[in-house]
Order: C-alpha cells, then sequence, then structure tokens
C-alpha cells in the first residue's frame, strides 16, 4: 500500500483492522496524538487529501493512494511556520499544548467564511486548559494571515538590559509545540517494547477465589502475567504528598479483594497492545461477590457493608467500622445551636455536587525500563516526579537511588497526576522481564481507573443581624471518597479550611466527614474540594443578601477577613496554620468584578417571555501550596558562552513554570529568557522538588531559582569586582566591559549556584467571579451573557499567562457548573466513561471571561508573585448558581446546574 506523509512517500501495509492514527505514528508521526480514539476530542486530526479528520476513526487500509499530512508537515519547507501556527505562537494559543496540533489542523483548512461559524467548525477540537479565547484569537488571526498581537499585550523587549517579569514572554517551547515536535510521554521511539494491559473488575465489591492464567500466559506474545500473586503484599496509596503519612494507606498493586467496577484484577505484559488486550480475556476468574455500598449517607450507618474492615487509624483511617476515612468535628465561640436560634436571620440549605473527570487529552502512562547500570528508569505524566520515585522505591524494595522518574511535558493534570497509577505496576513489570514496558491508558481507563472529583453533600446554615454581620455558621460535610482513600483527608481538611475562614463570624461549627463506598475512587483535583465546599457557603450567603435585601458585594465586605484577622476555619482545636497575611487583595477583587458588571452587563437577553436573566457572585480564597510543606531546590549555572543553564525538579504540564522560571532568572541576572535553557522533571539531573501542585510553581519552586539566582550574581559581582553589573553579553565594571568568556576563564565549567525553598509559609491569594446569565424556563438552557473575574495574584509575572490560567480555571467552572456529571449506574458502573456522553465544554460553549487583575505585592513570592493556576475555579460554580436563582427565584442545589434539573426548577417556580 502505497501513501505519503507530509510529502514522503511510504509503502507499508497496516496489521488488520489498524487505525490511521496508530499507523502514523509507528511511521514515525508522533505529532499526531491520542487523547481518546473515538473521534470525540480531535487530538489526533490530520489532512486526508487536504480535508481534516479525525485519525482514530479512519481506518489505515483506505490510506492506499492518500497524501496526509500532519501539524509536522504544515511548515514549510524554509522552516518558516504556517500563519496558523504562527498564529498560535503570537496570540499563547495553548498552555499544556497536547491538543494543540489538532486544533492547529483542524484550522489550517479554514477560509474567512468559515470564521463567521468558527465554534461550528471547531467542535471536534477539545481544549481543557486554555478557556478557548487565546485558541480562537489565534485561527481568526492565522487564517486571515494577520499575525498581530493581541490589544494591550506586553511583549518581552529583546535589548541587553530588557526586564522580564511583568512582560508576556512566549514559551520557550512555542515553536515545538505548534508542529507537534515537543515531546510527551509516549513520543519517543518505542520500537521493541512490550506493552502492558489490564483486566477490570465487573464487580464493585468481590473476593477473588479462583484466577487462572494459564490460557493467558500460553497466548501467542504474551511474556508475563501478573495477578495478587505476583505482587508485593505491601500497602500504599496512589496519592503523592511531601509526607506520605498523610494519606491512607489502603492499596494493593493487585489484590484479592475488589472494591469498585473497573479495579485492576490482572496485568498482562505481551509484545503488542492488541495481543495484551486479547490474553486479558483469557484469564479466567472466579468471583465471591459482597454486598457493596454506593450512597456515602449509608455507607457510615450501622449493618452497612464494610469496605476496608481490617484498616486502623495507623493506616490513616479514623474509623474502618463505619468506613470513614476522617471525621472533622468541634467549633469555636460558643453553642452554635443557640446562637442560631437567637439571630434575627437565618439562612439554610444543602447542596450537592457531581463526580467530574479531570478530562485532561493526554491519558495517563508510563514507560519503564532498565539503563546500563540496571536502574529502573520511569518515563510519566506525573506532576510529582520525586515523591514517585521514594514510593516506587519503597513498594518495589529498591533503594531510591535506584530509580530515576523523568517527566517530559505534561498533557495537563488539574491534579489527576499528583497520584500513581501506572508507575507502579510497569516497574514491576521492567523488573520481572529486564525489558522496556509501556503502559498507556484508554480514556475509559481515565474515567474507571484513575480518580475523579470527591462528589460532596454540603449543608451551611447561617445566622447574622440585621445588618448583615453573620452571628454564626454551621456546616455539615459529607465526602464520598470511593473504593480507595487517596487524597481523601487532606481534601476534607482543605475544602473546610478557606472556604469557611474566609468569613468573620464569631461562632463556627463544623461536622465532616469522608467515607470509603464502592464507587470510583475520588482523588486530587483543581480547587482541592474547595469548590464543593464553597458551593454551599457562597449560595448560602447570597441567600443570606436576599433575605436582608442587601446587595451581594456589600454583604460580603461586610463579613469578609481584612488584612491582619485571624483565620478561624470552623473546628476547635485549630491546628497551628502556617497562614500568613503577607499580601492583601480581596477588596479590590470585590470591587473589580462589582465595577465591570455595572460597567458592561454583557450580551443582550434572547428575546421571548421564556428567558429570564440573573446576575451572580462568589467570593473565593485560597493558600498558595499545600499545607505541612513543600520544598524545592533549583540551581543556575552561568556557562563561559553566556548563557544560563537552570535546574528545576517541577513539571511542566500547562502551568507555564517553564515560561515564568526564565523570567525570573532571566530579571535577577539583567539577562533575557532567550539565552536561558532549563532542564525539569527529572529526578537524576534536578534538585528534589515536592512537585507541580498545589499552585506552587511559582511560590516554591520559582522562589528557589530565584535565590540561586542572586546567589549567582553575588558570585558574578565577586568575580568582576566592586561595582559591577551582568548584563546579557557580560558585566560592566567601573572601569569598562568584561565579556563572559574572560571573566570564566579559571571556571571552564561555568558558575553553579544552589537556591533552596522549604515552603514552610503560605500566602493567600483572593479570586471574585460575577456572571450575568440568561435562563430559558421551557427547555432549562442557560446562556451566559457576561463573565468576569478578579484575582490576587500578587506580582502578574506574565499578565498573557496568566490571564489565560484564569480563562482556563473559568472555562473549567462552568463545564463543572452546568454539564460535567460522571453518571454511576446501580451496581457502580460508570454509564459515560467517554467524551461523547461526558460533556467537556467546547469552543461554542464558552463565551469571553474578562479577566482583572488586583495590585498587590507578597513578600513570601519571587517579585511579589502569588501561584495562581488552582483558585480561578472554585468561585464560578457557585457564581452560576446564584444567577439562575436570582433569575429564577428558586435556588438549584444539585451541581452541574445541567438543562434539565434547571428546566425542572424552572417548573415548579413557574406552575
Amino acid at each position: 500500500m502505497k501513501f505519503r506523509v507530509n510529502e514522503v512517500e511510504h509503502d507499508s501495509e497496516p496489521r488488520p483492522g489498524q487505525c490511521t492514527r496508530t499507523f502514523l505514528r509507528e511511521h514515525g508521526s508522533l505529532e499526531v496524538k491520542k487523547g481518546c480514539d473515538a473521534g470525540d476530542c480531535g487530538a489526533c486530526t490530520v489532512l486526508l487529501d487536504g480535508r481534516p479528520v479525525h485519525s482514530c476513526l479512519i481506518p489505515a487500509q483506505r490510506l492506499d493512494g492518500a497524501e496526509i499530512t500532519t501539524v509536522a508537515g504544515l511548515k514549510g519547507p524554509d522552516g518558516v511556520l504556517h500563519p496558523v501556527q504562527q498564529a498560535f505562537v503570537e496570540h499563547f494559543g495553548f498552555q499544556c499544548g497536547f491538543c494543540t496540533a489538532g486544533q492547529i489542523v483542524t484550522a489550517s483548512a479554514l477560509t474567512e467564511d468559515d470564521l463567521d461559524d468558527l465554534p461550528r467548525r471547531m467542535k471536534g477540537n477539545l481544549c481543557r486548559c486554555t478557556g478557548y479565547r487565546s485558541v480562537r484569537e489565534s485561527i481568526e488571526a492565522g487564517v486571515r494571515a494577520n499575525v498581530a498581537p493581541c490589544p494591550a499585550r506586553r511583549t518581552a523587549p529583546t535589548g541587553p538590559d530588557a526586564p522580564s517579569v511583568g512582560c508576556s514572554v512566549r514559551p520557550a517551547a512555542a515553536e515545538r509545540v505548534v508542529t507537534g515536535s515537543e515531546p510527551f510521554v509516549f513520543d519517543t521511539d518505542l520500537t521493541g517494547a512490550l506493552h502492558l494491559r489490564v483486566l477490570g473488575s465487573p464487580h464493585a465489591h468481590a473476593r477473588i477465589t479462583r484466577i487462572d492464567v494459564t490460557r493467558a500466559e500460553a497466548a501467542p506474545g504474551v511474556v508475563l502475567v501478573l495477578t495478587h500473586r505476583d505482587v508485593p503484599d505491601l500497602r500504599y496509596s496512589t496519592a503523592r504528598h511531601e509526607h506520605r503519612t498523610d494519606d491512607p494507606d489502603d492499596t494493593r498493586m493487585l489484590d484479592d479483594v475488589v472494591r469498585h467496577v473497573g479495579q485492576r484484577v490482572a496485568a498482562v505484559v505481551a509484545d503488542t497492545p492488541g495481543r495484551a488486550a486479547a490474553a486479558c480475556r483469557l484469564i479466567d476468574v472466579e468471583y465471591e461477590v459482597l454486598p457493596a455500598v454506593f450512597d456515602p449517607e449509608r455507607a457510615r450507618e450501622p449493618g452497612a457493608p464494610l469496605v476496608h474492615p481490617d484498616l486502623t487509624p495507623a493506616d490513616r483511617v479514623d474509623d474502618a467500622g463505619r468506613n470513614v476515612v476522617l471525621a472533622v468535628h468541634g467549633g469555636h465561640g460558643g453553642d452554635v445551636d443557640a446562637v442560631l436560634g437567637a439571630s434575627p436571620v437565618t439562612v439554610s440549605g444543602t447542596w450537592r455536587t457531581s463526580r467530574v473527570s479531570h478530562a485532561q487529552l493526554e491519558c495517563h502512562g508510563a514507560i519503564g525500563s532498565l539503563d546500563e547500570d540496571g536502574r529502573l528508569e520511569i518515563r510519566a505524566g506525573t506532576q510529582v516526579p520525586f515523591l514517585t520515585r521514594g514510593e516506587l522505591a519503597r513498594v518495589l524494595g529498591l533503594d531510591p537511588d535506584r530509580v530515576r522518574v523523568r517527566a517530559p511535558r505534561v498533557g495537563g493534570g488539574f491534579g489527576g497526576k499528583q497520584e500513581m497509577f501506572a508507575e507502579d505496576l510497569v516497574g514491576l513489570a521492567v523488573l520481572r522481564t529486564g525489558r522496556t514496558v509501556v503502559h498507556e491508558f484508554s480514556r475509559t481507563d481515565e474515567f474507571s481507573r484513575t480518580s475523579l472529583r470527591h462528589p460532596m453533600r454540603v449543608g451551611v446554615t447561617l445566622g447574622a443581624d440585621r445588618d448583615g454581620r453573620l452571628t454564626a455558621m454551621k456546616l455539615d460535610v459529607l465526602s464520598d471518597a470511593g473504593a480507595y482513600g487517596n487524597h481523601s483527608r487532606g481534601v476534607l481538611f482543605h475544602a473546610v479550611a478557606e472556604s469557611v475562614s474566609v468569613y468573620n463570624c464569631p461562632v463556627k461549627h463544623l461536622d465532616a466527614e469522608v467515607v470509603y463506598t464502592n464507587n470510583v475512587p475520588s482523588g486530587a483535583f483543581r480547587g482541592y474540594g474547595l469548590g464543593q465546599v464553597m458551593l454551599g457557603v457562597e449560595s448560602a450567603m447570597d441567600e443570606l443578601a436576599l433575605e436582608l435585601g442587601m446587595d451581594p458585594f456589600d454583604l460580603r465586605r461586610v463579613n469578609m477577613v481584612r488584612a491582619g484577622d485571624p483565620l478561624h476555619v470552623a473546628h476547635d482545636p485549630e491546628p497551628e496554620h502556617d497562614l500568613h497575611w503577607t499580601s492583601y487583595g480581596m477588596d479590590q477583587c470585590l470591587d473589580l468584578v462589582q465595577d465591570a458588571l455595572a460597567r458592561d452587563p454583557g450580551e443582550p437577553a434572547p428575546h421571548g417571555p421564556q428567558w429570564r436573566t440573573g446576575t451572580g457572585t462568589a467570593l473565593g480564597m485560597m493558600t498558595t501550596m499545600a499545607p505541612f510543606g513543600h520544598a524545592a531546590r533549583a540551581t543556575v549555572t552561568l556557562l563561559p558562552d553566556g548563557r544560563y543553564r537552570l535546574g528545576v525538579g517541577t513539571v511542566e504540564f500547562g502551568n507555564g513554570t517553564t515560561t515564568t522560571h526564565r523570567q525570573v532568572v532571566a530579571t535577577v541576572l539583567n539577562t533575557t529568557p532567550d539565552r536561558i535553557g532549563l532542564h525539569h522533571g527529572d529526578t537524576d539531573a534536578c534538585g528534589y522538588d515536592t512537585g507541580a501542585f498545589a499552585s506552587a510553581g511559582t511560590s516554591v519552586a520559582g522562589k528557589a531559582l530565584y535565590r540561586a539566582a542572586l546567589a549567582l550574581r553575588e558570585r558574578i559581582v565577586a568575580l568582576a569586582g566592586p561595582g559591577s553589573e551582568p548584563f546579557a553579553g557580560g558585566v560592566r565594571t567601573p572601569d569598562g566591559e568584561i565579556g563572559f568568556p574572560a571573566l570564566l576563564a579559571a571556571h571552564p565549567d561555568g558558575l553553579t549556584c544552589e537556591g533552596g525553598e522549604p515552603g514552610t509559609e503560605r500566602a493567600i491569594t483572593a479570586t471574585v467571579h460575577g456572571v450575568r446569565l440568561a435562563v430559558n424556563v421551557e427547555t432549562g438552557e442557560v446562556r451566559v451573557l457576561r463573565s468576569v473575574q478578579a484575582v490576587d495574584a500578587g506580582t502578574v509575572l506574565n499578565p498573557e499567562q496568566l490571564r489565560g490560567q484564569v480563562e482556563g480555571g473559568a472555562a473549567m467552572g462552568l463545564g463543572s457548573a452546568l454539564y460535567e456529571e460522571v453518571y454511576v449506574g446501580p451496581s457502580g458502573e460508570l454509564l459515560n466513561p467517554v467524551f461523547r456522553t461526558y460533556r467537556v465544554p467546547q469552543m461554542a460553549d464558552v463565551g469571553p471571561v474578562e479577566v482583572l487583575f488586583a495590585t498587590t505585592s507578597d513578600e513570601l513570592g519571587a517579585f511579589g508573585a502569588k501561584s495562581m493556576s488552582e483558585a480561578p475555579y472554585n468561585p464560578v460554580a457557585p457564581a452560576v448558581g446564584n444567577a439562575i436563582r436570582r433569575a429564577l427565584g428558586v435556588r438549584p442545589y444539585h451541581q452541574p446546574f445541567s438543562r434539565d434539573r434547571v428546566w425542572r426548577l424552572a417548573a415548579g417556580a413557574t406552575s
């Protein structure tokens, strides 16, 4: 079969049933990505005879005589980028970049006439990171072949003394991302590698009474079969934190008891993915089906089935006899019920939140091998390479020095890659076979074999005086951990912290528990529990404003904490916390959003008596990193040619740290970002870093680089003499300029300085979201007319990147507010574990979000910066819920506020 890929002739035969995506990748086109393999996400888009198609849907047999163009082929032979590629560079049209190749290929086939209907034209290409504004701008500019900078963008100056911090410096990887040459986890040569596939459980709770792998072991191409009899008899947690004792030890690599549908029962390693999957189907398993519990309310009642009956507080499980992973009960300030009873005004309600998938476009997975010294090497899409190395070594019985974990650019994470879901099995398979082993999840695996956002039931009661000052706050929170407790303790603690401490209130009381069920596990998710509890608290605050006849902004101004106020959570005794008022911008955020909504109400409401409009707002507070410590060590090296090399352990997954870290160092050393190289995410080549989570990329890793750069600057000045000043070409002294080659004549390997950041103090950020929307009472449709968010991020290191982070967080928040829900059947099975039936927002769903920055500077951050990657997600859903309440006159209590739920709500309001 003859065909051409990017004008190169090929003569090859595909395997029976093979799709074009895998066929192209086997022929070296690694720029063709896998996001779903079901034609739903567009990451694999190519031009087939000039027409954009999802290559995962096209049988490779159809390629005979075809001309295929991938994103790499759009770049001209002279190295000039296609106009759409160049536009994506200029307009910051990506964050993680995993979807970018497909976006660009689809857009390259558009004409100017298509731009009037762009959301429909791009409906087959999903992006989870950007919120689509930058993607849309990039496409419009590229199609018109007029790549102009966005209004008000400050691009980085290029002079020798140019400042970097505060400018919208483009990512160094931009050209590689838009041409598909920036490698993600599986974009490497896998010739000769073995492939691992997993057999999942059909039952929500069962004991394996017999497992026979004879037929699987004898199947063609099979090298290894693993069951619970073949793995270490050791329990651990898939969750990763600085302190491994933060999470329950409740997981075995393979277990003789399965606790949710889809849990891995056995693993097969074979010479092709298809043969490994086929051999999984040959494993004979007999189960003793056990009683299961799916309702978290029922799970803690007497007589409920027990999910982990043998665990104890030593395993970090508070009460396994009630399925309770963690219980937090207590209060301060007095008898909350008595104070509520005496309060002039009270409001109360119970809110429920759904399971949400991270839906990052790159699936989980890992590649394992042995190096020349017999050390285990793992290449994985992880946010936490150092923490993964530590736990892998523990589970596999290795010294940590015998394990190396590397994370290339990661295709999105949102907390879901702060876990060890693939690396453990891959590591064991490598040790058993001595060969390279690959395990790449499917999109269905992502739903059923990783983790989802914790669903919660949040009861809130507020009391206030007639002036709107809170007198009492009472919370009752129940969180569903699912079958395993990864992150559940930390999520519950965090969920009831800033969401409650954001308001001054003399009496607070909390009853909160997280319980095991036989549902798919919950885990770390953007916002780490705050969004769920914030929905209840901010909705109750809005209801209080309505009851009092107060403006919702004014009610928040009356009650929100001010700089210097003690930060009281609800339970007592409170642990000593490491939060400090090092900056304050909450008041600015409220003012900015209120003024923006008054200045511009947004699009006009649709015509017709069936449409009702409402405006809502919500206030969020969040800390800049995880409690209990988050550490980083980083190095900055000056090379004799005047270039710099950075080493930092944190990972780039769309958070933008590879750009802002260069900016910080460039500003300290008075050079330009293009003269700075960076190595990151490698446990062999970089200093220790807790990981890229909890918004720590700027506040921890960035601060470590800042300190290393300051130390290097001092060494440079010491070499050059008093009064000297480094610049891009060398050092200026009172007597003239010295070039770096001359300065470093005695240091041929360059100068290296290390900086560390213990990460023991946390700053406080604020976000306020405002939205105006219209609700169709006849259909339940919710249409956003105006969306605005103000954030307190301290000194803004890169305005365009931060704008993109806020827009992306707001888009994800809108998705979970209106569309996203993982449905669970009566036996614990997932009913919509694919993008076709799980609604990730498309370009047509997400309108523009105005992003506003408070003017603050934080003493804890490099150049006064505070991290802002998680927080924008949290206040969106409560703002949307508050707007629906004001449109309909009745309040929604179940998130997402999907069309069917809003329709029923509206029917009840108008009947």
